[in-house]
Parts: C-alpha cells; sequence; structure tokens
C-alpha cells in the first residue's frame, strides 16, 4: 500500500486503486500520523488535533473508534493493511514504508551523489515528478499539525529545485530557463540562492545587463524587507558577473550538448514554483569561441536583425574571411530567441561524391531518427525534417556548404517549407539560390579592425614584442584584411618582428602577383600566400603530421592523430628522409600547429579533438596528394576506424553504454570518411568489420538510412573496379555484414540481399545472433510471422550458461524478440516467461537498452492483468535508463505507458500530461510509431474522460493509418473505440459495423483479448437493439475469453463491461443476467472464434489478414 502526502494526502492500494478513507476526523487522523513518519503519537495529543476544546465525552474510546475506522478502510482494500496502524505504550503510529515523501528524499539524495551532471538533473526531476500540487498536505492547510511539517517538506522542494536548476545549467540550458527562475525569485524573493541560479541563468543566456539588475533587485529587496546585505555568494557572483569570470559558464556550450547525447530528461513537479522542465535538450551545440571577436560589431548587429525577420540568411565570402566566426557569433546571441535551441551542422565532412547525406547531418545534428520505414512514403528532401520541426522553432546553422551547394539548397527548401517556425543561416562561398533567401556578402576587416586583430593575436603569441604601427598596417593592407591571414602571420611576429614580417611578405607578394596564381580571385590569392608561407616555415614533421590529419573530416582525437599522422614502421614502407615522426611525437607537433593557428584544438570530451579549418584543410589534402601519401593516409585512416568502432560496440553491450554512444557519435564523420576509402581502395574486410561494429549504434540512433548506405558502401568495397580482400564475405564479420545489409534493406522496404539467407546458416552463436537481427529487422517493419519465423532456433543456439558476455546478450535479446511475439499473439503466460528471463541477463550485464526492452514487456503484463502499480514502477525504471542513454524513441514510449496507467487511475489530467509529453517527444525526434502510440492513448483518455467527439476525432485518421500501413494490433483496437463511441452517441448501426469488422481482423490476428474486445462492444449493439439476454451471453464469454488467456479484465478497464451488464439488468432482472452470463461462459470458444456468430455479416468487408507486429 502508498501513501501520498505531497499534494493531499492520498492512499493507494498495491495495484494503483485510490483506497477512499471516509469522514473527516478518520483521515485527520491519518495526516496526523503520516505527518510523524512513523513516530508514535499519544492519545492526548491525538485527541486534541482532533477535537480541540470540544472534547467528546470520552476521548479515549472514541479515538479508539476512529483508529477502528482507519484500520478497515485500509483493510477494505488490503487485508494486510490494517496492521499498518499499530499501538503501543507511547501511543499510536502507522508503520508504512511506501511515502512518496520517502522516495523523494530517496531520489534527490542519490542524485546529489552523481558525478554526471545530466544524470543529476534527471535524479532531481524524478524527485521533483514525485509533487502532486501546491503544496503537501494540501487538503489539511491551517491545521496545527500539517502547517510546519508542510513548510519543511516546502524547503526541500525548493532546495531540489535550486540543484536541478544548477544541473541544468551545467549542461548549457540557460535560455531555457529564465522563465523558469524568473517565476521562482518571483515567488520566494527573498531567496538567495534562487537569486542566484536565476543570475547564472541570464548570463549564460547572453544577458549580463539583465543579470546585473537581477543582482541590483535582490540587493534592494534584502535591504527593505530584511535590513541586510547579499550574502558571500550573491556578493561573488556580483563580482564574477562584472569581469565576465569564464567559470560562470560551462567550458563549452558544445561539450555540454554533446555530454547529454540526444537531449535532457523529463518533466519537473507540478504546482508553483516548480521548475518546467521537460525532455528536450540542451539550448545549442554552439563552440565557445576562445577569442573575442573583432571588427564586426556591427555587421553582428545588422545580421542579428536580418535573422528575425528573415527564415534564410546565407554570409557568403571567399575562405578566411570570416564567415563561421561570424556566424558562431550571430547565432550565439539568438539563443534565448529560440526555446528550440541553436543548433551547428558542419558541412564541411561531407564528400562532394557523398553529398546526399547532408539531409542525415542536420538529423544528427537536431537529434532526428532518420529511422523512415517500408511504408514512408517517399518525400522531397528535406520535408520529412521538416514535419518533425513543424511545432518547433530552432535556429540551425549550415557550415561550409559550397562543395554541396544543390544538395544543401534542397534540404533546406524542404525543410523551410514544412516547418515554418524554422530559421537558417548558411555559410557558403556562393548562395544556396534558395527562394526567400537572403545573401549577406562577408567583407574583409577594415584597416582599423584588422590592426586590432593583429595586433591582439601577435600580443598574444609573442608577448612584449614591439608592434610598429607602420608595420602592422603594411601586413594588414598586404594580407587584404582577411582575419585568418591575419592570424596566421601573427604567429610569425615572435621568430620575425613586426617590420621583418611586413618586409618578407612584400616581397613574397611581388613574386606571387606574377606567378601562377595570377588568375585567382586577390583575396583568395591571398590567403592561398599566407598558408603557403606558413607551409614552408614549418619543419618536415610538422608538414607531415599537418597534410596527413587532412584525412579526418571532423577532425580526430589524439589517439586517432597518433595512429594515422606517424610515419610508418612496416617493412617496405619506407619514410622519406627527415620526416620520421613516431607515434609519441605528434601530439607534441599538433601543439606546436595550433600555436602557428594551422590547427585548432576543441575542447570536445575528455581528450579533446585537433581539426582543420577548411581552407587549411584543402590546402593540406593538396600536399597530401603531392607527397603521394594520401592513399597511404586513407587506408591507415580506415585501420583506425575500424579498432576504434570494434573497441566501441563491445561497450554498446554493457554497463558503459551511454559513453560510447557518445564517442561514436563524435566519430561519425570519420567513420563516414572510412567507409568511402574503404570502397576507392577496395578494402571489403575492413569495410565489412567496420559495419559489423557499427550497425547496433546506427540501429540505437536510429540512422537506418546511414546504416543502410554504409552497408552498400561495404558491398561497393567487395564488387568494386580492384577490391583487394577476397570475392566473398569470409567469417563473422563478413557475414555480419550482409546480415546488417539485409537489415536495413528490410527496414527501408527494399529486397533483401541475395546472399542473405546463406549468411544465416549454421549452428553457431555468431549465425543464431545473425537471425535473431534480421527477426528483429522484420518485427521492426512490422512483419510478425516473418519475425517468429527467423527468431525459431536462436535462444538453442545461446544457451543460458554460456559464457561469453556477448552471447548471454544475444541468447537474452531473442528471449525479449520471442516474449514481445507472445505478447502480441495473446500467450501472455510465455511473454512473462521470457520477459523475466530475459530482464535477468540483461541486469546481469547492465546493459540499458536491454533493461529497458524487459521492462516494457513486463510493464505490459503487469497493466493486462491490472497491477498498475507495477507497471508505473518498471515504466519509471526505465524511462530513468532511456533518458540517460539518449534514447528517445524509448523515452517517448515509457511516457506512454504513464500515461495509460493513470488514465486507467482515473486521473485524466496527469495522463494527458505524461501523453503529450510522450507525443512531443516523438514528433521532435522523427519516432513515427511514437506519436501514434502517443495519439491513440490521447483518444481512449478523451473517451474516459466524457469526451467521446475529441476521441472520434483522433480515431478517425488513426485507423486510416492503420489501414495504409497493415497494422491489425493497432486497427482492431481502433474499431473498437470507434465502435464504443457510435455506440455512446446513439449511432448503433454504424456501431454495430465497426464492431463486427474489428471482430473479424482480431479472429484473423489470433488475439484472444482483442475478440474478446469486439465481443463486449457487439453485447453493447445487442442490447441497444432490445436483446439483452444475447448481450450477457456475449459478456460471458468475452470474460471466460479473457480468463483463459490469463487476463481476466482488470477493474479499472471494466467501465464499458458493467455500463453494458448494468444495462442488461435494467431490462431482465439479475436472476436472468446471471443465467445469461452462465451460458456464455460455457459456449465462449464458440461465441468468440465460430465465423456464423456475431459479426459476421458486419464485418463481411473487414476479412484482411494482417502479419503486422505491435
Amino acid at each position: 500500500m502508498r501513501f501520498g502526502v505531497l499534494g493531499p494526502v492520498t492512499v493507494w492500494s498495491a495495484d494503483g486503486r485510490p483506497v477512499p478513507i471516509p469522514e473527516l476526523k478518520v483521515r485527520t487522523l491519518l495526516a496526523l500520523l503520516l505527518a510523524e513518519e512513523g513516530r508514535p503519537v499519544g492519545v492526548g495529543r491525538l485527541a486534541e488535533a482532533l477535537w480541540g476544546a470540544r472534547q467528546p465525552g470520552n476521548p479515549v474510546n472514541t479515538l479508539q473508534t476512529k483508529v477502528s475506522s482507519l484500520r478497515r478502510a485500509l483493510a477494505a482494500a488490503e487485508p494486510e493493511a490494517r496492521h499498518l496502524v499499530t499501538f503501543g505504550p507511547p501511543g499510536y503510529a502507522l508503520r508504512a514504508d511506501d511515502v512518496d515523501v520517502y522516495r523523494f528524499r530517496e531520489l534527490a539524495a542519490r542524485a546529489r551523489g552523481e558525478d554526471d551532471a545530466r544524470r543529476r538533473a534527471d535524479g532531481y526531476r524524478a524527485a521533483l515528478d514525485l509533487w502532486r500540487g501546491h503544496s503537501a498536505y494540501a487538503d489539511f492547510g491551517g491545521e496545527a499539525f500539517a502547517d510546519p511539517v508542510a513548510a519543511r517538506l516546502e524547503e526541500e522542494r525548493l532546495s531540489v529545485t535550486e540543484e536541478l536548476v544548477a544541473a541544468r545549467l551545467a549542461l548549457g540550458e540557460a535560455p531555457r530557463l529564465v522563465g523558469d527562475t524568473s517565476a521562482l525569485v518571483a515567488a520566494h524573493p527573498l531567496r538567495e540562492r534562487l537569486w542566484a541560479v536565476h543570475v547564472r541563468a541570464l548570463y549564460q543566456a547572453g544577458r549580463q545587463g539583465e543579470a546585473l539588475a537581477a543582482l541590483t533587485e535582490v540587493r534592494r529587496r534584502l535591504a527593505d524587507e530584511l535590513g541586510v546585505d547579499p550574502g558571500p555568494e550573491l556578493a561573488e557572483l556580483h563580482g564574477a558577473v562584472l569581469r565576465q569570470d569564464p567559470s560562470l559558464t560551462p567550458r563549452t556550450a558544445a561539450e555540454a550538448g554533446a555530454a547529454a547525447g540526444a537531449g535532457a530528461g523529463a518533466g519537473a513537479a507540478a504546482g508553483a514554483g516548480a521548475v518546467a522542465c521537460d525532455e528536450r535538450r540542451s539550448a545549442t551545440n554552439l563552440p565557445a569561441p576562445l577569442t573575442p571577436l573583432v571588427g564586426r560589431t556591427a555587421l553582428v548587429a545588422d545580421l542579428v536583425g536580418r535573422l528575425r525577420s528573415a527564415r534564410l540568411v546565407t554570409l557568403t565570402g571567399p575562405g578566411g574571411v570570416g564567415k563561421t566566426r561570424l556566424a558562431v557569433e550571430v547565432s550565439a546571441r539568438l539563443v534565448s530567441d529560440h526555446a528550440d535551441g541553436v543548433w551547428m551542422a558542419e558541412l564541411a565532412g561531407v564528400p562532394a561524391e557523398a553529398a546526399g547525406e547532408v539531409e542525415g547531418v542536420v538529423a544528427r545534428v537536431l537529434g532526428i531518427r532518420d529511422d523512415r520505414g517500408p511504408v514512408a512514403r517517399p518525400s522531397a528532401p528535406g520535408a520529412w525534417l521538416g514535419r518533425s520541426l513543424a511545432d518547433r522553432s530552432p535556429l540551425l546553422l549550415l557550415d561550409n556548404c559550397e562543395h554541396v551547394v544543390d544538395e544543401t539548397a534542397d534540404v533546406v527548401a524542404g525543410m523551410l517549407a514544412a516547418a515554418p517556425g524554422v530559421r537558417v543561416v548558411a555559410t557558403s562561398r556562393e548562395p544556396l539560390g534558395v527562394a526567400g533567401e537572403l545573401v549577406c556578402p562577408v567583407p574583409a576587416l577594415s584597416e582599423e579592425s584588422a590592426a586590432e586583430l593583429f595586433t591582439a593575436r601577435a600580443a598574444a603569441a609573442a608577448p612584449g614584442a614591439e608592434l610598429d604601427p607602420a608595420a602592422v598596417t603594411a601586413v594588414c593592407r598586404r594580407l587584404d584584411g582577411l582575419p585568418l591571414a591575419l592570424e596566421l602571420a601573427a604567429t610569425r611576429v615572435r621568430a620575425l618582428g613586426a617590420r621583418e614580417l611586413a618586409a618578407r611578405l612584400a616581397d613574397r607578394f611581388a613574386v606571387l602577383d606574377g606567378g601562377a596564381l595570377r588568375g585567382t580571385p586577390p583575396r583568395q590569392r591571398t590567403l592561398r600566400a599566407v598558408i603557403d608561407w606558413s607551409w614552408e616555415l614549418l619543419t618536415p614533421a610538422e608538414r607531415a603530421v599537418l597534410r596527413r590529419l587532412a584525412v579526418f573530416p571532423d577532425g580526430c582525437v589524439p589517439a586517432a592523430a597518433e595512429q594515422v599522422c606517424a610515419d610508418p614502421t612496416p617493412p617496405g614502407d619506407p619514410t622519406p628522409p627527415g620526416e620520421a615522426v613516431t607515434p609519441p611525437d605528434v601530439v607534441g607537433v599538433l601543439a606546436r600547429l595550433v600555436d602557428r593557428s594551422l590547427v585548432v584544438r576543441v575542447d570536445d570530451g575528455p581528450t579533446g579533438r585537433f581539426r582543420l579549418l577548411e581552407s587549411v584543410a584543402e590546402y593540406a589534402l593538396e600536399r597530401l596528394a603531392a607527397a603521394g601519401e594520401r592513399d597511404r593516409a586513407e587506408s591507415r585512416l580506415v585501420r583506425w576506424a575500424v579498432r576504434s568502432a570494434e573497441g566501441a560496440a563491445a561497450g554498446l553491450l554493457r554497463a558503459d553504454q551511454r559513453r560510447r554512444l557518445v564517442d561514436l557519435d563524435a566519430e561519425s564523420g570519420t567513420a563516414r570518411a572510412a567507409l568511402e576509402a574503404a570502397r576507392r581502395h577496395g578494402l571489403a574486410e575492413e569495410a565489412d568489420r567496420l559495419v559489423a561494429a557499427l550497425g547496433w549504434y546506427w540501429f540505437l540512433r536510429g540512422r537506418f538510412q546511414e546504416g543502410r548506405r554504409a552497408t552498400l558502401l561495404a558491398e561497393e568495397a567487395r564488387t568494386g573496379p580492384a577490391p583487394r580482400s577476397g570475392e566473398a564475405p569470409v567469417g563473422d564479420e563478413g557475414a555480419d555484414a550482409v546480415a546488417w545489409r539485409g537489415f536495413f534493406a528490410l527496414l527501408a522496404g527494399a529486397p533483401a540481399p541475395a546472399d542473405l539467407d546463406r549468411s544465416l546458416t549454421g549452428h553457431g552463436p555468431g549465425a543464431a545472433r545473425r537471425r535473431w537481427l534480421i527477426a528483429l529487422a522484420h518485427w521492426t517493419a512490422g512483419d510478425l510471422p516473418a519475425s517468429e519465423r527467423r527468431l525459431s532456433a536462436a535462444p538453442e543456439d545461446h544457451p543460458p550458461g554460456d559464457p561469453a558476455p556477448a552471447h548471454r546478450w544475444y541468447h537474452a535479446a531473442a528471449r525479449m524478440l520471442r516474449g514481445q511475439h507472445a505478447l502480441v499473439r495473446g500467450d501472455l503466460r510465455a511473454a512473462e516467461r521470457d520477459g523475466r528471463a530475459c530482464a535477468e541477463v540483461f541486469a546481469g550485464l547492465d546493459d540499458g537498452w536491454g533493461r529497458c526492452q524487459a521492462d516494457a514487456l513486463l510493464a505490459s503484463l503487469a497493466e493486462i492483468n491490472g497491477d498498475y502499480a507495477r507497471a508505473a514502477q518498471l515504466s519509471r525504471s526505465g524511462l530513468e535508463t532511456a533518458r540517460g542513454l539518449g534514447l528517445w524513441p524509448e523515452v517517448a514510449d515509457r511516457l506512454w505507458a504513464l500515461g495509460r496507467v493513470e488514465m486507467l487511475g482515473g486521473r485524466f489530467d496527469e495522463a494527458r500530461s505524461f501523453l503529450e509529453r510522450a507525443r512531443r517527444v516523438a514528433v521532435e525526434h522523427g519516432y513515427t510509431s511514437g506519436v501514434t502510440h502517443a495519439e491513440h492513448a490521447l483518444a481512449l483518455c478523451a473517451r474516459r474522460a466524457g469526451e467521446p467527439a475529441e476521441a472520434e476525432e483522433r480515431l478517425r485518421p488513426l485507423l486510416a493509418g492503420y489501414r495504409e500501413i497493415d497494422f491489425a494490433p493497432g486497427e482492431t483496437l481502433a474499431l473498437a473505440e470507434l465502435g464504443f463511441v457510435a455506440a455512446g452517441l446513439g449511432r448503433v448501426d454504424e456501431a454495430a459495423e465497426l464492431h463486427g469488422r474489428g471482430l473479424a481482423l482480431a479472429r484473423a490476428l489470433g488475439d484472444q483479448r482483442a475478440v474478446a474486445l469486439a465481443v463486449e462492444g457487439m453485447a453493447e449493439v445487442a442490447v441497444l437493439r432490445g436483446d439483452a439476454a444475447h448481450a450477457a451471453e456475449l459478456l460471458g464469454a468475452a470474460a471466460a475469453g479473457r480468463e483463459a488467456a490469463g487476463a481476466p479484465l482488470p477493474e479499472a478497464e471494466s467501465q464499458d463491461v458493467r455500463r453494458v451488464a448494468a444495462a442488461v439488468r435494467d431490462r431482465i432482472g439479475e436472476p436472468s443476467l446471471t443465467a445469461a452470463l452462465r451460458r456464455g461462459r460455457a459456449h465462449w470458444r464458440g461465441i468468440l472464434w465460430d465465423a456464423t456468430r456475431p459479426g459476421r455479416q458486419a464485418a463481411a468487408t473487414g476479412t484482411r489478414r494482417s502479419s503486422a507486429g505491435w
């Protein structure tokens, strides 16, 4: 039995049903005992609290009567619960273990112990979600025993709220928090810690002036109302804001976003002062600039204004003019304008020959799954992204579009047409050419601004160096005010001095002006000349590392650079004289290249990443080709990618799943480049290994189209003009690659590979694993029979005692899938057996995804059996796990499940809240099945809440959608719900037709619970047509069928049956009702399954058989 005090005092039975406590005095007694949290309360104090000065004649006996009433009320729900109220020498006590306030404190304490900000935030949210109203003991406000306790609990809630805000600030969510923190300080104007987090939120949102104003306001309030000055925290914070202390912000906004994977967790508490948290992601992934932007103040202000009115602004100009830096600055100023965040997609790493991947890159950045299945209609580029963004208003920065300008234009046009709230800022050397585009050429810096930039960078590179103004002016003029050229030149001041630098630049350009670059545009020639000069000043080792680094499209971690950029060691692969670079040398060389502004170090992850600016990368690739090293460097890139992916893939089945997903997110560009290189060089074995390692990652992240493209590239590596690794898949990796190719082909509705069946043959763990994988593909695509056929032998090939963790994992996964099959087929005992078995293994392996699946299966079974408390507990557990891993479809599904539990408990407002959140998460992440689940549950909620018109409005398009994709389980439920709606509105013939169609379809599907539901609907039709006895027989048959399936109808779901039974009772009386129910029970198989029985005429057009899955 559960007790709740965080809101009105409430009691629930173990199955989630509210337990009524009659009479105000008895409820007061319960509340007083709960307020003491298990401590005994003396008889005198209880009597004083209950009757005050107007004591009854015998208070002791009267109190005993109230205690007996309380015990009877508890025992009526659960007989053993009467023993929760105890009596001893000190007095009466309530010995309750499951009280929401205990859980609240436990979750908060656990969150405080977390090192990771994301897990802290999720824990605090879970604690605050337990609050059900404005205050604790809400129905006993004003009572002397309740008010002090409620005040203490409110203090605890505010403390947790403050800690949640602090955790979210650490994750870079400041722009989304400002409104919440404003409401908090308005409600609690003298609470200094709330003011502190409010000021930090304002500052991190780029609103420094408002942050200072808030500090002034809290100082005034404290002085006026308390006569005190702000404490040390606010005083120190004031100074930090004034000096723009870097400690006020996360290390980089991008780091906060990356650590979050696909986003933040679920909503916070209801009630005044609660933070309105949600499942959305951090506010931005923009990199935090290392240095201030110089010379662009007016241009930034102009562009900010343009982006507030135009939906597409393209910054154009030559390489090195500062387009990216300017776009980042402008976008950062607009973070607070966009509730759905500001997101940067770097397109430089998309090869021109694979320009079709632009859409996938944008989807990944926005956290949208690209799991369009075989039923998805073809759409224009960007249109499906737009549908996911239809209700959102993000700002998207597309950087370096020029080499994929046509594809980018198509994606942007489709996205903007479908999503009116989206705005785009792009950087490109040429316009996109999209209707409505506002093209803004980026000029070079003015002479004054160029001198300011050069001076600042030179002073940083050579502190104390003399910077002759005339020499600085000469350098800036010679370099045409190009920011990148100025930054590269500034690094040479330490070695040459400003005057010598100016002289050497003059000599160099005199040569270049008449040389091979004569035909190129002046500013392009200038930048090329400066990069060329910087190159010539490098040591041989620095040149070698720089040119080899260019094979990484999105930069790399130090370990990758060591493996790819060091000199080769195998015999027969000689190192050019004077260029020997060993792996331990590489990071030191990279540090020197960072000092020379040729390489950028980004604080992303624990080790950081090294990357090249686009102009430098283009130059380095030319040098790599000229050195004859490109093939060798790309081959080493492939081998590194394979080793890295295989190492990460093993972790995807274990406890460090979250970290491995984030690692693989960061290396997506490297994997893509490696597969392209493997295809070009015929590295078939390496391509197969890479696909085998990354397939599960693509599935978890919903990147089905990316996975399909990758498997096709691996196939081209084998069938291309010069494959070097054999003509057919060899070993498990080759067979696994074929299986993954089949997996993603099936999900896309494409033909399976011709060699798929061959890859599935055999009796070892590898073959069983591949059969399970294809079974999962059929299941995900909605083909239940095919999934069952593929799975048939898998568990026998993975004995539970197999010591290898990977083998135990696949055995558990097979049991999980078999349990889901059984659930859809209505075999609840088998589903329970498989669900418990897989849950045990996944828990032992600490695999988060597996635990989510097992929890979902067991929660569905608990709900079917009426154990709503267990269903909710399992769904909450799955929700916390899914949030932590960034598995947003699982988050949506768990919110949906919690909404159903609330609906079945009659708490319709709470149910709608969960279901709307589930729908929003599903829409934002492109999870189409999740949108459908949420919409259907909202329809069910509307009907049960007495709103049939809303229910019908939601159900009609759902029914059409189910028929379009041939999804029989959903269609049977929609038909039943529409039938009940029609009957309730007096449209009896329509109700008969709907229930008849549903009955025929349920019989074809073989789901006895769905058949029983349709027959219950036909019973209502019968009673409305005047055949009450037949209606009772149908009810009896449906009840017997449900019991035979092991799923008797729970009380919370029996309102339709109770309504029909009551109508029958009114017409024929209790004895006749009982007799008819018995007749129905006696002949239930014939009534439910004989096609000559109810519904055959009405269902004449509804006999289509579906093979769709759940």
